[in-house]
């Protein structure tokens, strides 16, 4: 590459206009200390959008969606290139021990009682990175040219934020006329060495659909079953059933998960319920195949409801539902290359798909926009290493665990360069 090709990359622009990141550093130990739950992230939306308004020319929306919010920088003519992390945290009590460990209570996303809450899926990590590469991009305004689309969005645990966004006028000119992405860019911080960055192009994360299934009986006492019907074993013999959805009529050469998390039926040893409830999570790399498991749960418990002779038929409700991340390949293609570029061997092509679910493509679903997705190490690289010289990398503690701990840096630097990597390589870039 000759210099003036060099000096015209993006990979030189993050490493020239790159900001301090103290203060990013400083921002990620506060949002990981006072984390909200899904639905109740107002203060930590209100701690990103002043930030975003920190900067001069970013417009700052809020309240899109419930807590969402964006921050547009218009640059010129070019393309509109989004980017997107997640503001809420996880219902658990952290068990880090680090000096700016969580210690608050927060509400319930079902508006119950307040309980511990935790980042313990690496979101802080997520908003602390773009909004630094934010600044990045600000710092940098002079040398490239098009909008880019700084989205905060709230309720991903539930794989909900994203759509109630869309479905709040996002996009509508009458309402907060966002700008359509014509491309929308996300990561997400990952048990992997801390320094390393990773992507595939195709499926990059299943689609998971969570289901609750209540079976209906006629309860009575426990010494007299012949004169009720009982609902737990309407839910214990589907159970059984529901796994020969995979092992039976799934093609082995394709992927289906078909979990049963919770059974819960009555509360005493001597009463034969009237009620019995499944929580069931089905996970695929196909939409089709999606489908068709669900259609397969549904005949199943239909069918064991009519066999036990129940008094009415069982219900079934949609709990969640994360879309099928799949990574554009041309889109991904041109990525990697900017990737390996400026992370060099730190890059890895082509890791795994993950059958963890992600919510962003409901961004990208109202234009048909093309998603790309990375993720990037959170792990000391001395703990990993030494895992790694074990054989025993598996066993390193990953999202959502109480004591998951991305160590600050490298990982806030590989988030931040991404981010602001990644939009620079869709944006039109201004040769001086």
């Amino acid at each position: 590459m000759s210099d003036s090709a060099m000096e015209n990359s993006p990979s030189f622009l993050v490493s020239s206009f790159r900001p301090d990141l103290a203060p990013y550093e400083d921002l990620y130990r506060k949002l990981h200390r006072h984390p909200d739950l899904s639905k109740h992230e107002a203060a930590t939306a209100s701690t990103v959008a002043n930030v975003l308004r920190s900067l001069a020319d970013v417009d700052v929306t809020t309240d899109i969606g419930g807590h969402g919010l964006v921050g547009i920088l218009r640059n010129g003519q070019g393309p509109t290139v989004m980017l997107r992390a997640e503001l809420d945290a996880l219902p658990m009590l952290e068990q880090t021990n680090l000096p700016y460990a969580a210690t608050v209570h927060a509400q319930d996303p079902q508006d119950g009682p307040s309980q511990p809450a935790m980042h313990a899926c690496g979101h802080d990590m997520h908003m602390a990175g773009l909004l630094a590469s934010a600044e990045l991009l600000h710092r940098a305004r002079e040398r490239w040219s098009g909008t880019v689309v700084f989205l905060f969005q709230p309720d991903e645990e539930n794989g909900a934020g994203a759509q109630c966004m869309v479905d709040d006028g996002l996009y509508d000119p009458r309402k907060h006329a966002v700008p359509h992405p014509d491309i929308v860019l996300g990561g997400h911080v990952m048990p992997m060495r801390a320094g390393t960055i990773a992507t595939r192009r195709g499926a990059f994360n299943s689609t998971s659909e969570s289901l609750r299934v209540t079976f209906y009986g006629h309860g009575g006492h426990g010494a007299k079953p012949h004169k009720a019907v009982d609902p737990v074993l309407m839910a214990c013999s589907a159970v059984l059933k529901l796994q020969t959805i995979v092992s039976r009529e799934t093609d082995p050469q394709q992927m289906a998960v078909v979990t049963v998390g919770s059974i819960h039926a009555g509360n005493a040893p001597n009463v034969i319920p009237e009620e019995a409830t499944l929580l069931i999570n089905t996970r695929s790399f196909s939409t089709s195949l999606q489908e068709s498991v669900r259609d397969s749960i549904r005949r199943i418990v239909f069918a064991e409801s009519e066999a036990f002779r129940a008094p009415k038929p069982p219900s079934i409700e949609r709990i969640t539902f994360f879309p099928l991340l799949y990574n554009d390949p041309s889109a991904t293609d041109t990525l990697e290359k900017s990737m390996r570029h400026h992370f060099g061997g730190s890059f890895l092509p082509e890791i795994p798909a993950s059958t963890g679910s992600e919510d962003i493509s409901n961004l990208a679903a109202p234009s048909s926009a093309p998603v790309s997705f990375w993720n990037y190490g959170g792990i000391c690289p001395n703990e990993w290493d030494g895992a790694l010289e074990q054989g025993a990398t598996e066993r390193i503690l990953a999202n959502h665990n109480p004591k998951f701990a991305p160590v600050i840096q490298p990982t806030l630097t590989v988030a931040t360069d991404a981010y602001a990597l990644a939009a620079l390589t869709f944006l039109t870039i201004r040769c001086f």
